[in-house]
This record gives C-alpha cells, sequence and structure tokens, in this order.
C-alpha cells in the first residue's frame, strides 16, 4: 500500500527526480509562472491565499524533485506536472507503537530523565523511516516532541541518519516543522563544549547536503524557513527574533525615525559564532548556482526572505558582503569591486527589480548592511536622479525609504534633499509620507538640513498665504485633511481617526533643537484645551505630546501645555497612555504646577493602585504624602528641586543654556550626556524618595550607602550625602533631632561635627539647609 502526500516530494528511493519549471531569468525582470498559467503576484500586499508560512501548498512548492532544475522549454511535450510525494504508508504497528510513545512521554508523571530515555528509545525505532514519520501528519507531531526531549546523541544521530533527505523533509508541511524542532533543539546545545564537535560535525552535514542542490528548497515556502533557521544556527542568534524572522513593518518604522536602535547597525563583534566557516560555506553556495539560477532567487518571494537572513547575518563582515551583495545586484561572481564597478545596463535592470516584491524587500537588506563604499556606488550609479520616480512606486518607495534612513554621510542628505526637498507636498498627496519621514530621520541622525527638512514638512501641509497654527492639526488628521473637498476652510475634525504616521513624524519633529521648529511649537500652543484633551487621550497624540514635554523647547511653553490640561489629570492618569504623560507633565512642572497635579490625583488614588501604571506613579509624586501632610510634600518638593539644579549646574552640559528650562527634569533629551543623566536622575529620585517617608517630620533624612561617581573626580562642598541617623548611638540621634530643626535652610547640606566630616568625608548628612557656622566648620575641618 502506498499513500499520496499533499506534497510533491520524490521518495527517499528517488534522489535525482527533476522536473521543468518556468523560470524568471537575470535577464528578463519578470515574474515566473506556475504550471498553472497563472502568474504569480508579487505586489507589496500579496495574496491572503498564499500569505504566511502555510499558504496553498498546490502553487507555493514551485519544485518537486531533489534533482538540478532546468529551464523551462517552450516543447509543451517538455511540460511536466509537478509530481506527487509517494512514500510507504507507515504501518500498523509502527503508528501503534508511536501512539503509545505519545501518550507516554506527555504524562505529566514522568520526570525528566526517564522522559528522554524514553524519547531516546523511540528515536532508535525510527532509524530507517525518519521520512515516512516526519512527514506523517500526526506521527510527525510526536517526533517534534521527541526531538525536544532526547539528549545531544539522540538527536545528532536522528539528523545524520536523515541527511540525505533533510531537502525533502524540510520542503513538507509537516517534515518542516520537525527539521525545525531539530534544528531548534540542536541550538540550544551550542554552548555545550563536550559535545562541540559533534553538533559541528551535524551541522556540516546539513550543510553540504542542502547545497546539493539549494534552489528548490530556498523556493520553497517551507524549506525557506527551515534553511533561515539553519542559518541562524551557525551564527548563533535565534531566530525568532524580529530582526531575522520577518520584516516587521512598525519596528523598520521606529527605526527609519530614530525611536528605536537597529541590530544590524552594530552587529560588529563576530567573536561568539559558533559556527562561522559552517556559515560562509552555506552563504557562498547558495548563491553560486548558475546564472539562470541567480535570477530564479532574486525574483522568488521565499528564496528573497533566505537571502535577507544571510545578509543581516552577515553583517559587519565586508569580505563577505563585498563577495555576495555584487552577485545579488546582478554583476558576475568573479567581478572586482571598485569605483563605478556597476554598469549601465545592470544599474537600469535594478531599477526595474526594485519595482517587485521580493527583490525590494531584498534590496532595503542591502542598503542596510552594505558597506559604506558599496552603499555611496549604489547610490550614486543606481539611484541618484531617480529617486522621485522610485518613491512614487508602490514598492520602490521602500527602497528610497532604506537608502534614505542609511545614508551614511552629510552628503548623501544634501544629493537626496536637492530631488525630495521640493517634493515634500506631492509624496505626502501620493501616499508616500514614509519617504518623507525617512528624510527627517536621516536628518536628524546625521545632523544635517534640520531647518531645511522642518521648513519644507511645514510647506507642504501649511500655504504661504495660511498660518502656521494649521501645521500640526493637519499633520495629526493629514488623511483627513488631504480627502477634504475645501482645504482652505478644513478644521479640526471630531472623532475622525488619527494619522499613525503624520503622528509619529511630528514626534520625531520635536526631538530637533527648538529654533528649527518654532512654527511647530507656535502650532502645538494654539490648540484649544479640549483639542490638547483629545489628543493626550489617543495613545499617538500622548506620544508627540511627551515628546514636547522631554524636548528643549522653553519651560514657558511647557508650562502653557500643561496649564491646558489643568482639571483632567486624574482621568488621564488611569489610562495606560495618558499616565505617562502625566508622568512627563510632573517632570516639566514648577513646584506650584507639580502641587496641582498632585492634587487632582488623590481622589483616583485608590482607582490608580489598581492599574498598571499607578502604583509606580502614586510612589513618583507621592499623593499619598501630599494628603496626608501638604505642607511637608511641599517643602520635599522645593527641596528636591534645589538639588537637582546644583546636580545639574555641577554634572550637567557645559554648554547647556540655563535659559532654556527651569528645572533639571524637563532639560532636553538630545544632549551629548542625556542618557547618563537620565540615570543618575533616577538614581537620585529614588534615594530622596526612599529618604523622605510620608510619614516623617524631617524633610531629609539620610543616605544610605556612598554617593555614585560621576564625571568628575571630587564632588563639590555642600553636595555630599550623609548616613542615615538610624546608623548614629542613641545619644547622638537625640542631639542630630535638636540641631536639625535649627540649622534648616535651603542652602545645602548640614555638618553636625568637624571630627565626623573629617573622618567620614564621604559619610555627610543631607538635610534641608546648610547653615553659615556649619559651612564653616567643614572649611576648617578640611583645612585641617
Amino acid at each position: 500500500m502506498v499513500s499520496i502526500g499533499l506534497k510533491g516530494l520524490p521518495s527517499r528511493r528517488h534522489k535525482s527526480h527533476s522536473l521543468s519549471e518556468d523560470r524568471l531569468t537575470p535577464d528578463e525582470g519578470t515574474l515566473s509562472c506556475n504550471n498553472g498559467g497563472r502568474t504569480r503576484k508579487m505586489g507589496r500586499k500579496g495574496s491572503k491565499k498564499n500569505e504566511g508560512f502555510h499558504g496553498d501548498a498546490s502553487t507555493e512548492n514551485r519544485s518537486g524533485g531533489a534533482g538540478k532544475p532546468r529551464k523551462f522549454e517552450t516543447d509543451n511535450a517538455a511540460s511536466v506536472s509537478e509530481a506527487s510525494f509517494v512514500r510507504k504508508q507507515v504501518d500498523p504497528d509502527t503508528t501503534k507503537y508511536f501512539t503509545e510513545i505519545s501518550n507516554a512521554i506527555e504524562g505529566t508523571e514522568v520526570d525528566f530523565e526517564e522522559r528522554s530515555v524514553i524519547c531516546g528509545n523511540a528515536l532508535e525505532e525510527a532509524r530507517g523511516k525518519e521520512v515516512e514519520l516526519a512527514t506523517d501528519y500526526i506521527i510527525s507531531h510526536t517526533m517534534q516532541a521527541l526531538l525536544e526531549n532526547c539528549s545531544v546523541d539522540h538527536l545528532c544521530s536522528f539528523l545524520q541518519s536523515c541527511v540525505y533527505d533533510f531537502a525533502h523533509v524540510s520542503m513538507d508541511k509537516s517534515g518542516s516543522h520537525v527539521a525545525e524542532t531539530a534544528l531548534k533543539s540542536l541550538a540550544r546545545h551550542l554552548e555545550d563544549n563536550e559535545n562541540h564537535s559533534l553538533v559541528e560535525a551535524t551541522v556540516s552535514a546539513l550543510c553540504e547536503a542542502i547545497v546539493v542542490n539549494p534552489v528548490d528548497i530556498m523556493c520553497n515556502c517551507y524549506g525557506s524557513h527551515v534553511l533561515r533557521r539553519l542559518l541562524c544556527l551557525c551564527k548563533g542568534v535565534p531566530m525568532d527574533t524580529l530582526e531575522f524572522h520577518t520584516t516587521n513593518p512598525s519596528l523598520v518604522l521606529a527605526q527609519r525615525l530614530n525611536l528605536r536602535s537597529s541590530l544590524l547597525d552594530g552587529s560588529k563583534s563576530q567573536e561568539n559564532q559558533p559556527f562561522p566557516d559552517q556559515l560562509k560555506f552555506l552563504v557562498t553556495e547558495i548563491v553560486n548556482p548558475s546564472k539562470a539560477d541567480v535570477g530564479i532567487l532574486l525574483g522568488d518571494q521565499y528564496s528573497s526572505l533566505v537571502l535577507q537572513a544571510a545578509l543581516k547575518l552577515l553583517a559587519g563582515q565586508d569580505e563577505e558582503l563585498f563577495r555576495l551583495i555584487p552577485i545579488l545586484l546582478g554583476c558576475p561572481a568573479d567581478i572586482v569591486v571598485e569605483p563605478n564597478f556597476i554598469e549601465g545596463k545592470v544599474g537600469k535592470k535594478i531599477l526595474r527589480l526594485v519595482e517587485e516584491n521580493a527583490y525590494s524587500h531584498l534590496m532595503e537588506v542591502i542598503l542596510a548592511v552594505a558597506p559604506d563604499s558599496l552603499y555611496n556606488e549604489i547610490f550614486m550609479t543606481v539611484f541618484k536622479g531617480s529617486l522621485f520616480r522610485m518613491s512614487s512606486h508602490r514598492s520602490g518607495n521602500f527602497v528610497v525609504q532604506a537608502l534614505v534612513a542609511h545614508a551614511r554621510t552629510q552628503d548623501h542628505i544634501k544629493l537626496i534633499f536637492e530631488e525630495l526637498g521640493s517634493k515634500f507636498r506631492n509624496l505626502i498627496e501620493l501616499g508616500r509620507t514614509g519617504v518623507v519621514a525617512a528624510l527627517i530621520g536621516a536628518s536628524q541622525r546625521l545632523k544635517i538640513y534640520e531647518h531645511k527638512c522642518c521648513q519644507a514638512l511645514a510647506d507642504a501641509v501649511c500655504l504661504a498665504n495660511e498660518s502656521s497654527a494649521c501645521i500640526v492639526p493637519r499633520l495629526f488628521f493629514l488623511d483627513n485633511y488631504l480627502y477634504s473637498n475645501d482645504k482652505a476652510n478644513w478644521y479640526w475634525p471630531n472623532g475622525a481617526k488619527m494619522h499613525v504616521l503624520g503622528s509619529l513624524i511630528l514626534e520625531s519633529v520635536f526631538k530637533f533643537p527648538s529654533e528649527h521648529i518654532q512654527a511647530y511649537i507656535t502650532s502645538l500652543m494654539s490648540l484649544e484645551a479640549n483639542h490638547v484633551l483629545e489628543l493626550t487621550k489617543h495613545p499617538a497624540g500622548a506620544r508627540v505630546i511627551e515628546a514636547f514635554l522631554v524636548s528643549n523647547a522653553s519651560a514657558k511653553h511647557k508650562h502653557k501645555l500643561i496649564i491646558k490640561l489643568q482639571g483632567h489629570f486624574g482621568e488621564l492618569s488611569v489610562l495606560n497612555s495618558g499616565s505617562y504623560t502625566v508622568d512627563k507633565c510632573f517632570n516639566a512642572s514648577n513646584v506650584s504646577l507639580r502641587e496641582k497635579i498632585v492634587s487632582e490625583l488623590v481622589s483616583y488614588e485608590t482607582e490608580l493602585s489598581k492599574t498598571r501604571q499607578g502604583p509606580y506613579l502614586l510612589k513618583k509624586l507621592d499623593v499619598t504624602g501630599f494628603a496626608r501632610e501638604p505642607d511637608q510634600w511641599r517643602s520635599r518638593q522645593t527641596s528636591k528641586q534645589s538639588i537637582y539644579n546644583e546636580f545639574y549646574e555641577a554634572f550637567g552640559p557645559k554648554d547647556a543654556k540655563p535659559s532654556r528650562s527651569e528645572n533639571f527634569l524637563s532639560n532636553t533629551r538630545p544632549k551629548p550626556q542625556a542618557e547618563n543623566l537620565k540615570g543618575m536622575r533616577e538614581e537620585i529620585n529614588s534615594r530622596l524618595n526612599s529618604a523622605f517617608p510620608s510619614s516623617s517630620v524631617s524633610p531629609f533624612l539620610a543616605h544610605q550607602g556612598k554617593p555614585k561617581k560621576s564625571g568628575n573626580k571630587h564632588v563639590p562642598e555642600g553636595r555630599g550625602f550623609a548616613k542615615d541617623d538610624e546608623n548614629l548611638p542613641k545619644s547622638k540621634r537625640h542631639k542630630t533631632g535638636k540641631t536639625s530643626n535649627s540649622t534648616e535652610n535651603t542652602n545645602g547640606v548640614e555638618i553636625h561635627d568637624e571630627k565626623s566630616s573629617t573622618v567620614k568625608e564621604k559619610k555627610r548628612r543631607r538635610k534641608d539647609g546648610l547653615s553659615k557656622s556649619s559651612d564653616k566648620k567643614l572649611k576648617a575641618g578640611n583645612s585641617d
């Protein structure tokens, strides 16, 4: 008896079966046709039927054999229909055995060691039947469980036994899951030094088996996934991370707007690769078939995913990229990379190919990982002069976004802005706002044409005869404005959908220096209070408000915006996104505004404690302390502000302008030391919060431990912190309590004892003030 599988794969006894297929040759630049006569859709948004890992098997499996494919012949007699996978049916005894094994290992009473022994014995029974069992729809699930729980010896033995049929298993709908599970289990043993040689031998055998005919497995929807898993195994990285598993639009957009750092840009360390030789061998062989096969790989969406993964894994290895990228550009394999090595006809072919879905995705990754000289060659030879035409295309515009986002030098931005700077409005009207966003992000990253980009964006949404007050509302509701019949009289739409990309652009704009975005600040300040509240309640709008509050705009403008939210901080604090905005408002406020914010949160204290961010907000703002003793809370906030100002004055950026902000918390983020200052500020804040319990009578208690060292070696006098009162003897604590009431002021630190200040100079007492007499004591003690 035989059974017919869903996929057309040869049995393990027919290893050299080949089929005739329609293929994409390098010179054609067209799409291949399936045997059914239907052209594959390669648009940016593909058919849902063929979308994802488990698409239509009849159209996705483009090659049924493991033999070397040959070009499509015009003779109809040469065209053969896709063969079915004929295999032996699993005999009833074997089926019964693996059913019992499945029930045994799924039991909760089986311990780990016993489970491993059972799995090893079952895999021994599977020897010689690996293909049949792995491709069986039901038993394949049992095989996955066995491979997950067996020892490394049995795992490697299983893979080595079916190494010659690994390609067949990988291209099967059920077998591909078994192959992936085996590779995933193998990855868990990469740090096992005792079995490293065994694992390495297994990986080498799999690579050698796959490169016999890599085209079929790369162009198969299931085989492509397994091959990417094998590449990641050689590199030693988890494939499940977004960087290597798939292209996430939100992730890519965040990177291009500088809202998230890219792992590709920083992947320069190569010392942790478990199998570097196998990785280079595998990548070299999968792109080294005949010239026609390279054309197939460039035009197929599944092989494109494999090539993208290979490029990402080789990021930082310039020698390998100089060899691989020219091949993917359509250049001869033996070409020498030098200036102007890309010929004119090759450049024109690339411009045609990037309009296809598969190659456009591949080109995005090429531009991201290419060495600087190679990027410059691609930019100058292929894309220069064609940026607006490419930006207008539904697939080509994504390539332009990648080209702009990964620009290497300021000269690149200048050339790009010359072509696209005057086309912002056209691009927005065409729905290519992503290109505009990428250029704004690149301008900010390379610090070139910042004012010009901001001005071009403002001119794109606001005509010369219109007030700048309309800039921010139109970017928030970009689609609503563009499709409005009466743009001249367009006004804030009630209940309309907010434009996500427009909001992200605004979030990025507010990271520019304030002198470049005065028009945007004016527009934001002109919003009515109800519109500001509506923005703050929306996640996208709240992020823009937060970006403005942490920008280097003046404190006067920030306070003006915060006042518009007065009376609504309580309801905002219980929202997931609004709680972050309340936190930023508190940071950017002076003491009087902070008191108004906290007073509104008192009535929401119970409800806040039940939300995700509520406990943090209650603790940071000390809502309980304010409700119990408002005067003490106010005194603590004043003292905190004084310490922040002194700390910022000592350790903050030397080129900071004090007029930009009135307090340390609302300082600009884009400063060179912003991240370090943020960490220092959080440390001080946490220590002050722990030192000021709401029940304490004295605003300042002790500082635990040694203060963290910052950039300066010597901490200025009057800014040190002392030991806690609880660590002093009872008599000294009593004396300290009497002294503290008489020596409090808001200028520094109190020193009680000349002797203690000289012996324990790093353990100074932090109080609300520093009296003149104690200051003299401190100086006299240091002089001694």
